[in-house]
């Protein structure tokens, strides 16, 4: 059924005239396209996507490669789809960053600002161990969550091989440890221009003779790593380390706002407080925030997922965020807007009523924002689609 489920969605987009060519009077006709169809290309399973637009125009689509399953663990690689009109059709898959066996994903990307370099940030553990195992520490350093950057400098054609940052990045009590997933921050403005911030989550170790610590069920928290030169170096940036269980922060996406502040929305980890979504604000370009995460009540529609945001430009343009809107199931994607920089939503639009899950937000040109996210029938990753959208819709 999964399988003919994918066949059904992809071939409805094949054959409508709306994803045609990549002619330029093509791009504005074109409504959507999917690029990863699970099953396909040597993969059971394509998840976690993460788009961002070059200098050139060109977006990029990476997402995590399963090759065995639909499961988080084993061997995984980072890859990326790449196309050149607007994401109405897409080049060949490439992968950024094999798994060889071990688990590579949770892919960050953000373009430098002052050199156009694409500069991805992505996550490792062993394939031979699982999130749990990870979380209760029982597991070695190497086989343990572990932080990597690498570069592209020709729009995304070639990347280079992916080079630790663990060491720069993640505590010595930190146990799980994950990069965004979706788009990471350039700064613009302000007197951190040019800052490049990946917003994270981690889990620490319970306190010593602690009751939770063969189990670590509620040490869950965000932060955010920067780099002030183009992603050589790497710091931490504030830490969420108020572990009662109530505020429980993980994936996490940000945004900069025009005033030049960062907004930081996350996913709460079945806290105790009641919502799904967690967010705050950072003046200083992520060294600290503006209070601890807290929930973010207009966005109770959303259920327990990864979520993205996205700024549009200009003073009095809208905050966007993409995740699903049927708060007890992965189904019905849609899109929020906020005109006060994130203090309160409203639902604008529901892409489909299908099953959705992880998403991510991109500008592809002043008049259109995409959605990539991961979509189906009978579940939502039988294929991650792009959705091309208006903005005078939203």
């Amino acid at each position: 059924m999964a399988l003919l489920s994918r066949t059904l969605l992809v071939t409805a987009v094949l054959l409508t005239p709306l994803t045609a060519t990549g002619r330029a009077s093509a791009v504005a006709e074109c409504t959507s396209s999917v690029p990863y169809v699970s099953g396909q290309g040597g993969y059971d399973t394509y998840r976690i996507p993460a788009t961002v637009a070059t200098r050139r125009g060109t977006l990029l689509a990476f997402a995590e490669g399963r090759h065995d399953s639909a499961g988080d663990t084993g061997n995984i690689d980072v890859v990326l789809r790449r196309s050149a009109d607007g994401g109405c059709t897409w080049g060949p898959l490439t992968v950024v960053a094999a798994g060889d066996g071990d688990t590579r994903g949770n892919p960050a990307p953000v373009v430098d600002p002052r050199t156009g370099a694409i500069v991805l940030v992505t996550s490792y553990n062993s394939g031979a161990v699982t999130e749990g195992q990870i979380m209760r520490g029982e597991v070695t350093p190497e086989q343990s969550r572990r932080v990597f950057v690498q570069k592209s400098w020709d729009d995304g054609l070639r990347f280079g091989r992916p080079r630790e940052i663990t060491d720069q990045v993640k505590q010595p009590n930190w146990r799980w440890y994950a990069t965004g997933p979706g788009h990471a921050v350039a700064i613009r403005y302000g007197a951190h221009a040019g800052r490049l911030v990946v917003p994270s989550n981690h889990s620490a170790a319970p306190p010593p003779g602690s009751a939770d610590s063969g189990q670590e069920p509620k040490y869950y928290g965000g932060h955010a790593i920067y780099s002030d030169d183009g992603g050589t170096t790497w710091r931490t940036g504030f830490v969420d380390d108020d572990y009662d269980g109530r505020h429980n922060a993980n994936e996490t996406t940000a945004a900069e706002l025009p005033d030049g502040r960062l907004y930081f929305n996350a996913r709460d980890q079945h806290g105790t407080s009641i919502g799904h979504r967690l967010d705050s604000w950072s003046g200083d370009g992520g060294r600290s925030l503006f209070r601890p995460y807290a929930v973010q009540p207009t966005l109770n529609e959303v259920p327990v997922v990864q979520a993205s945001i996205l700024q549009l430009p200009g003073f009095g343009a809208p905050l966007l965020f993409s995740g699903p809107s049927v708060p007890t199931s992965r189904q019905a994607m849609a899109v929020w807007r906020s005109t006060n920089g994130g203090t309160s939503f409203t639902k604008v639009l529901t892409l489909s009523q299908q099953r959705a899950a992880y998403s991510d937000l991109v500008r592809v040109d002043p008049g259109t924002v995409g959605v990539l996210y991961e979509t189906g029938v009978s579940g939502p990753y039988e294929s991650i689609e792009f959705r091309r959208l208006p903005v005078n819709t939203l």
